[in-house]
């Protein structure tokens, strides 16, 4: 929320299977590959693929095509990079999912706006018909010298689709997007992320170091990193070069970690976006270009736009978010609302400003901050009324004031707190730093000290968070 100057300054599941075609491989291999329609609500559905590798031998990519009818088309799509031509889709494996072991599969998904489904599907421009193995020559590579061995092959089939690869919250959910009014996962379920925000690079990017974030990852248990990068406050408008590579970095840091990489553009003051609008354009198609093959990223396009209109944020938003749709089609992006992302309540607006006139783009959802020092049952009310039609995210809060200090109101923070479950509504808290302030997690002059874990390196706002981003999470995967 607000922050003084010198504050800032320091439904159900349709698994009806429509087909399944057989695959030719780059190597002439066979592998196989079923359509799924996931989930239907009559004007639309989720389709999923399953390309399931039957071979001995590895496929190393692969590529799948096929036709909609008139009247249908695709709105998202996500785990595979698309091209349209016409009414011809076609989908590339993505760089993390182009090889499957023997036995192995993967698997990639798209909405679709009409009730057509995929026809006319080819693989690698053979035909997907479910037929015998390509009789083209085998691969050139020499067969091994010894016998196959003499054993029956397993009667089981092979997995329809691919074997855990770790229990970190992006192994186990995958590519995110927006569906109705909820955050789901790559199964299409809603999901809560929790996690923390930095503070600003410019001051505390030593609190960011290998130790800290293995202790947010495995100790916290964080299913979210939030990298906020002022714009002003001797931030990226100083060093635009500096600042960017700051941020690849720690989306590299997050994602080796397993954990989501919230990008914020963290505008402050000036409170209208766009004021830094061309920046904001450079800086996120360099950021979109180099991640976008990275299914942990969502792009937080305005931190807090203040003293601003609704039509001005949104005609920011919508010149924004085509520039990261040109590079990452599939990545969530969040924008901010009115008055310190209040939904417009701290300037005596409400959030039907928005339902009324919400961004013309997909795949995008709204944000809201607040502070349970300041911020009651109004400001409760209006994110609830909000979260029925509209698909909400809290990208920053803290259990003080607004000033990100001040007493611990830990009872209305824990109201926050059980509303946000209830919706499934993600969060993440300010601020993963030892600034002195209340609202800092760790104690004054533990960074880089390389002691992070546990209780003893946390102030009291520290310990109430961490107990509550460390609770299981729901993340259905059936």
């Amino acid at each position: 929320m607000r922050r003084w100057r010198f504050v800032v300054a320091a439904g159900g599941l349709a698994a009806a299977v429509v087909g399944a075609v057989a695959l030719l491989a780059p190597s002439a291999s066979a592998a196989t590959a079923a359509f799924v329609k996931v989930n239907d609500w009559g004007s639309g559905y989720e389709g999923r693929f399953t390309v399931t590798n039957d071979t001995a031998g590895t496929i190393t990519s692969w590529q799948v095509g096929f036709d909609l009818p008139a009247g249908s088309r695709i709105s998202s799509s996500w785990n595979a990079r698309s091209t349209i031509v016409g009414n011809r889709y076609t989908f590339d494996n993505a760089s993390w999912n182009g090889t499957i072991a023997a036995g192995g599969a993967t698997t990639f998904g798209f909405i679709v706006v009409g009730s057509g489904t995929p026809g006319n599907c080819t693989v690698n421009g053979a035909d997907c018909a479910g037929g015998p193995a390509p009789t083209t020559p085998p691969p050139t590579t020499v067969a091994p010298t010894t016998p196959p061995p003499t054993t029956a092959p397993p009667t089981t089939p092979p997995p329809t689709t691919p074997p855990p690869t770790g229990t970190t919250p992006v192994a186990v959910n995958g590519q995110l997007r927006v569906c109705g009014v909820n955050l789901c996962n790559q199964h299409g379920h809603p999901i809560q992320l929790r996690g923390m925000s930095t503070h600003g690079l410019q001051w505390y990017a030593h609190c960011l170091d290998d130790a800290s974030l293995d202790t947010l990852a495995t100790d916290w248990r964080a299913d979210v990193l939030r990298i906020s990068m002022y714009i002003q406050e001797d931030g990226y408008e100083t060093d635009p070069r500096g600042f960017t590579d700051r941020v690849h970095g720690l989306i590299d840091e997050a994602t080796d970690r397993g954990m989501y990489a919230i990008v914020d553009w963290h505008m402050l003051t000036p409170g209208d976006p766009n004021y830094n609008l061309d920046r904001a354009k450079t800086f996120f198609a360099e950021i979109a270009q180099r991640h976008a093959g990275k299914p942990n990223v969502l792009y937080e396009i305005a931190n807090e736009p203040n003293g601003v209109d609704w039509a001005g944020i949104k005609s920011y938003a919508e010149q924004v978010i085509p520039v990261i749709r040109a590079a990452d089609p599939d990545g969530v992006v969040l924008v901010g609302t009115r008055a310190w992302s209040s939904l417009g309540v701290s300037e005596g607006g409400s959030e039907a400003e928005v339902i009324a006139n919400p961004v013309n783009a997909t795949n995008i959802m709204y944000t809201f901050h607040f502070y349970a020092g300041s911020h009651h049952d109004a400001y409760r009310s209006a994110l609830s009324r909000a979260a029925d039609q509209l698909p909400m995210f809290v990208t920053e809060f803290g259990i003080q004031t607004y000033t990100g200090d001040g007493a611990n109101d830990l009872v209305n923070a824990q109201l926050w707190i059980d509303l946000l479950e209830s919706r499934k509504i993600s969060w993440v808290n300010w601020n993963y730093s030892d600034d002195f302030r209340s609202g800092a997690v760790f104690r004054t002059g533990v960074c880089g000290s390389g002691s992070y874990a546990g209780t003893a390196p946390l102030k009291e706002a520290g310990v109430w968070i961490r107990e509550r981003i460390r609770s299981a999470d729901d993340f259905p995967t059936h």
